[in-house]
């Protein structure tokens, strides 16, 4: 069966005016991520990613590690996060009352991602969103659908987000819907799911693992955001 790595991107810039973009240390952890695939000798005959520029960063760091020559990237939109800024803004519109102080830590912005996750998912937040629950599955699907139609017999590398992974992993596994929102929140930076797969199915095989940090001197670099 052929094969399909899914890679969540690298740290990116979380409290910065730009998330989109990764930090010095997602920058380093997309390399190291690249040096362990060619330690393993490991190729990819096709390597797609979101057109979001965390992506983008991210897979070229991998490459960078792999040492390839003029790597070829697919973009497939479908691999995009889905709109978490627009989810808590709407969230806090509907629920005024939770909004987040400044000062507020990071542990009180995921328990806001969640609620807001899980009312989108159930069609009952209310607001001005870039796209519904039901969209955000089908462009997940349709990319999964074009890795299995297009790709039969490659090595595959994904480069994506943690939310899109995570839908993504849901539908493999014919999970329930909040299957999405418990495995968000556990996703690592650089962290590889793998899967076998052919025309009829996907399989699952392995999740949310970071070899290249699994080191004494690289522990403390495995981040969630």
């Amino acid at each position: 069966m052929a094969e399909l790595y899914l890679v969540r991107h690298g740290q990116a810039s979380f409290g910065s005016d730009n998330y989109d973009k990764l930090s010095p240390l997602g920058h380093q952890q997309a390399q190291w991520l690249g040096d362990y695939f060619r330690d393993r000798n490991l190729s990819f005959d096709s390597i797609l990613m979101g057109d979001l520029v965390r992506h983008r960063e991210t897979a070229e760091g991998i490459a960078k590690g792999m040492q390839l020559q003029q790597p070829q990237y697919q973009v497939f939109s479908g691999l995009n996060e889905f709109d978490f800024h627009a989810l808590l803004r709407v969230y806090m519109e509907q629920f005024p009352q939770q909004a987040l102080a400044k000062d507020a830590p990071p542990s009180a912005f995921y328990k806001l991602l969640k609620k807001s996750m899980q009312l989108w998912s159930h069609g009952e937040l209310e607001g001005d969103l870039p796209e519904t629950w039901t969209q955000f599955e089908e462009r997940v699907a349709e990319v999964l659908k074009s890795v299995q139609d297009r790709l039969q017999g490659q090595r595959v590398l994904a480069v994506s987000s943690g939310g899109a992974i995570s839908m993504a992993l849901r539908q493999i596994l014919q999970a329930p819907s909040e299957t999405v929102i418990e495995l968000n929140l556990q996703t690592r930076n650089t962290g590889v799911s793998h899967c076998f797969f052919n025309q009829r199915s996907l399989r699952l095989s392995g999740f949310n693992s970071v070899p290249h940090l699994d080191h004494p001197e690289r522990l403390q670099h495995i981040t969630f955001s």
